[in-house]
Order: C-alpha cells, then structure tokens, then sequence
C-alpha cells in the first residue's frame, strides 16, 4: 500500500469511530449533480458513508433541470428574491422533475455503487408540511415593506421524521425532493436548502452539510473564511460581501445550529469526493459557520 494511502486511512479512522451512528443531513446541488464523474463520486461517496456505520439523508435541488424543462415547453422562469414564481403550471413541472427525473437518478446512481437508496417526494408519508411562503421586500427603510406573493412557494411547518428514521434503521439511504403539502393538500415548491435544514433539525443531525459551487464563504480578496459565526455574516451581508444563493445557506446554518445541529460546514461540491475530505481529515476543506 502507498504509505500517503495509509496515512489518509488513519486521519480518517477516529473520525469514523467519532461519527458511528450519527445522521448527516446532505444538501446536494449545483455543479455536482450536472457531472458524470462528480455525480458518480457523490454516489460512492454517501454509499461509503452507509457502509461505515453514518447515516447519511440527502436532500437535493434540481434548479436548472426545472429551468431547462420550462424552456422546452416555452415558458419563461421567473425569480422573486431568488425564488422562483411558481404557478400552477409551474409547479406540474417543478414536481415532475424533482420527484420524477432527478431524484430517481440520485436513487439509481447510489444503488449502482451498492448502496439502497429510496427516493421520497416531500409528499411521501407527509414527510415535509408546509404553507405559502410570502416575501418581504425591504429595500427601501422610508418605505413600509412590500410583501410579495411567489405563488406556489412553501415554507416548511413541520417534518415527519418517522418514514426517515424507519428507512434509515433499515440500511436505506433517503434521497428526498423538497417538495411540501400544504394543510388542505396544495403542493408547494421549497427552497432545497430550507427544507434541508428544516429536517438536520427535526433530526437532531450530528452535521448538516451544504455542497456548493464556491468553495465555502470567501472575503474581498476570494481567500476561503475556514469558520464564520453569526456577527461575522450579518455584517458580510450588510457589505454585500455574501450575496446570492450563498445567503439562504447562512440563514439555514445559523437556525440549525441554534436549534441543536452540532456543526453546518459549506464546501466545494465541484472538487471530487468533497464529502469525504470535509468529514474524514483535520483540515477539512470549506467554511464551518458557528453560532
């Protein structure tokens, strides 16, 4: 055995015996779910997870797949606050697309590399309740707030965690569409990252892990911020130093964390084996935010 091989394998050894046993709740998007190989690594990777005692729950987005599919059908994707509008029409392909194309995919790719994984739709067992989200738009403080209306966009109300934690005792992996039921049983499109941070909570997860396109959070001069707590964001918001989709993963961190997940680390989900290198080294490879 090469001796830097065997070296990686001790690193990594107390962390398997620190992690046995624990739920890591995977938020899985961008870049890594649009490349052969990163999706081919992803999948042997949460396999591997499984195998060595974690037990690893995936949620995943499917953004530029709803997009794609939109455009077929000539329809024209339209973002409120970074959210999508969604109506009616809207929503058939949201759902279609999640919990049809996407998730199946994720399933078939893990279960090739010898895992038993189980696609769910939020829908499932009423695994994620939700109601309509409505978003308040603050931009001008001499202006009282304007709230505007997303359409079919949810906020999570509650998760039943019981059809998680049935699959998961059993050797399942959960691959999870955040899609959501309303109370008088409307579907609801959420935000991936919300939803994933909504069931790290319900579950108590020893880890919530935010796979990305950037390597972490990054300061003015795009050098990677190892950890960053809440003071720290707020204030990087405010300058606009955190923008984008990067705000909605803060926000999420912060609530998980205050709520009992133990850590929520931010990594390049464009590097390979990103998961592994984050949960099984002494450096680790993104930004950990703390409370």
């Amino acid at each position: 055995m090469n001796p830097n091989v065997a070296d990686i394998l001790i690193e990594a050894l107390p962390y398997i015996r620190r992690f046995y046993g624990m739920t890591i709740v995977i938020k899985y998007g961008g870049h890594a779910m649009v490349d052969e190989q990163l999706k081919e690594d992803f999948a042997r990777d949460v396999t591997l997870l499984k195998f060595i005692g974690l037990n690893p729950v995936v949620v995943h987005g499917g953004g530029p797949q709803i997009s794609s599919v939109l455009e077929q059908m000539g329809i024209t994707s339209r973002f409120v606050k970074g959210m999508r509008f969604t109506d009616e029409q809207t929503m058939d392909v949201v759902e279609m697309v999640l919990g049809g194309k996407v998730n199946k995919a994720i399933v078939a790719q893990i279960n090739r590399q010898g895992g038993k994984a189980v696609g769910l739709s939020g829908k499932d067992g009423n695994l994620i309740q939700a109601k309509k989200l409505h978003i308040v738009n603050r931009e001008d403080d001499d202006k009282p707030p304007e709230i505007i209306d997303p359409g079919l966009v949810g906020e999570v109300t509650h998760i039943n965690t019981d059809i998680i934690n049935t699959l998961t005792g059993k050797g399942f992996i959960p691959i999870i569409a955040p899609v959501g039921t309303g109370g008088s049983g409307e579907t609801y499109n959420i935000n991936a990252d919300m939803v994933a941070g909504s069931i790290a909570m319900a579950l108590s997860a020893g880890r919530l892990v935010f796979l990305t396109d950037v390597d972490g959070v990054l300061d003015n001069n795009g050098a990677l911020i190892s950890s960053i707590d809440a003071q720290s964001t707020k204030k990087m918001v405010d300058e606009k130093s955190i923008s984008g989709g990067m705000i909605p993963k803060i926000e999420c961190a912060l609530k998980a964390l205050k709520s009992g997940v133990k850590k929520v680390p931010i990594i390049n989900g464009t590097k390979r084996h990103a998961l592994l290198l984050e949960l099984f080294t002494d450096k680790g490879i993104g930004t950990e935010v703390t409370v």
